[in-house]
């Protein structure tokens, strides 16, 4: 028989265990949930990160191809004016001395023509080359000296500068009198080409190392649009002078390349002193300062001199090809005049070596040595069919001249490549720098040769 106090002591252990079961449950419902709250906050977290890391990512790729693209333009823009002003070689010459009674552009004054010169190659009184050396020798000069000054130049004004001097130079062209003014128009155009070059090369150092690719695609691009755009007015019989006015909206389109296209990186390279900051005023860039030692820049250039012996000889060839030899290259019964022809040929030329400098994503040339050596195969070969004119036709010489282009943008483009990722990237901005100085030696040379080789030709 169960007593009172039995009952009793019953009645409080099922209470303790009712207690006990309390407080477990509501430890374990607040340990679930304190930890649902934690799972859910780490998840949010991961998921915000995620999500940050994915904006970034997105970001990135779209600063990455706006770079891309926009130094496409700066190269476009930046050698339009130079392959132009070479394209319309042969009409400068011709206005100038058509304008004194001397006519050399049609087959219809073949026999003036003869009456006037003892050569058959239509030749004009003064080569092409001539517009050649006043189309690099101010860029020569420019790249030879700039290291000494040009790193003091903010960024902004140098390519407001590139602009004005490019639009000057279709300007004093189109409305030039004389040869001299034409040739003050040319300069004009060789002066922004040049400072254009050793700018944009700098200013890549900032940047991914594919927007090198970029650059160079554009500068080929320069070539074929500018000398088709040229070919393309004039034979739609729109005239020379006003050709060149309508190009005056390609130095607008370098300043928006620059100022609207680009994304600057937020800081400049480490080590260097950027006297305007790109945060502070959107627009004011300067170049990265190393402080290169004397020492260190000779030990550089040293060894960047198998690279430009390369690239200065491509360059030496091709353009004793196109200002030196393909003007005597006229084929007499065709449906086209020389200017014509000429036209043909520098746009051909430029189609080549558009391809090729957009082709660094397919192919990497290491040994641009051979390079080198196939132009010069190419020039000599060239040089015998003017001597000796025996090609038949001119669709044989076509192909020949796109070959030409293809070598030589090649060159451009593997070597400023195999420069960037041989050299230390402290000293790239001065190495591509000072390797653009190449292929200006290399014109510089095949102008003055043109010259001299232009009129031994023509007196036989």
């Amino acid at each position: 028989m169960e007593t009172p106090e039995a009952n009793a002591g019953f009645t409080s252990g099922k209470d303790e265990m009712e207690q006990n079961l309390q407080e477990v449950y509501f430890t374990e419902s607040n340990e679930m949930e304190q930890n649902l709250q934690e799972v859910y906050f780490t998840e949010s977290n991961e998921m915000q990160e995620t999500l940050n890391e994915e904006v970034s990512f997105a970001e990135s790729r779209i600063s990455f191809w706006r770079n891309i693209t926009g130094f496409w333009f700066l190269g476009l823009c930046n050698n339009f004016a130079y392959v132009v002003m070479l394209s319309a070689a042969q009409d400068i010459l011709n206005k100038q001395y058509n304008s004194t009674g001397v006519s050399n552009s049609s087959d219809d004054d073949l026999e003036t023509l003869s009456a006037n010169s003892p050569s058959t190659y239509d030749c004009n009184p003064i080569s092409t080359g001539a517009i050649l050396l006043a189309d690099v020798v101010p860029s020569l000069i420019l790249k030879i000296t700039a290291p000494l000054f040009l790193h003091h130049v903010p960024y902004s004004i140098r390519v407001v500068t590139c602009a004005l001097f490019s639009s000057g130079s279709f300007l004093v062209v189109s409305f030039s009198v004389n040869v001299a003014m034409s040739l003050t128009g040319v300069v004009f155009a060789s002066f922004s080409s040049g400072l254009g070059e050793v700018t944009f090369l700098s200013l890549s150092t900032f940047f991914n190392r594919h927007v090198i690719s970029g650059w160079s695609s554009g500068t080929g691009a320069a070539g074929l649009v500018g000398s088709l755009t040229y070919l393309g007015f004039t034979q739609a019989h729109i005239s020379p002078e006003n050709t060149l006015l309508i190009m005056l909206v390609v130095p607008a389109f370098l300043i928006v390349s620059y100022w609207i296209v680009l994304v600057f990186p937020p800081e400049c390279p480490a080590g260097s002193t950027c006297g305007f900051a790109r945060s502070q005023s959107n627009i004011h860039i300067t170049a990265p300062s190393n402080r290169m030692t004397y020492r260190e820049k000779w030990n550089v250039f040293q060894g960047l001199m198998s690279h430009m012996s390369y690239l200065g000889l491509v360059y030496l060839a091709e353009y004793f090809i196109n200002q030196g030899l393909v003007e005597l290259l006229y084929f007499h019964n065709i449906s086209l005049t020389h200017d014509e022809q000429y036209r043909w040929y520098q746009a051909l030329y430029q189609a080549g070596v558009f391809i090729s400098r957009s082709s660094l994503k397919i192919i990497h040339i290491k040994k641009t040595w051979i390079l080198a050596l196939l132009q010069c195969v190419n020039a000599v070969f060239i040089f015998f069919a003017a001597y000796y004119r025996f090609l038949p036709s001119i669709f044989i010489i076509f192909p020949i001249i796109v070959y030409e282009g293809l070598l030589g943008g090649a060159s451009y483009v593997n070597t400023f490549n195999n420069i960037r990722h041989e050299v230390n990237e402290n000293h790239c901005e001065f190495a591509l720098g000072v390797t653009s100085v190449a292929d200006s030696i290399g014109i510089a040379l095949a102008g003055a040769i043109a010259i001299p080789v232009h009129n031994a030709i023509c007196e036989r």
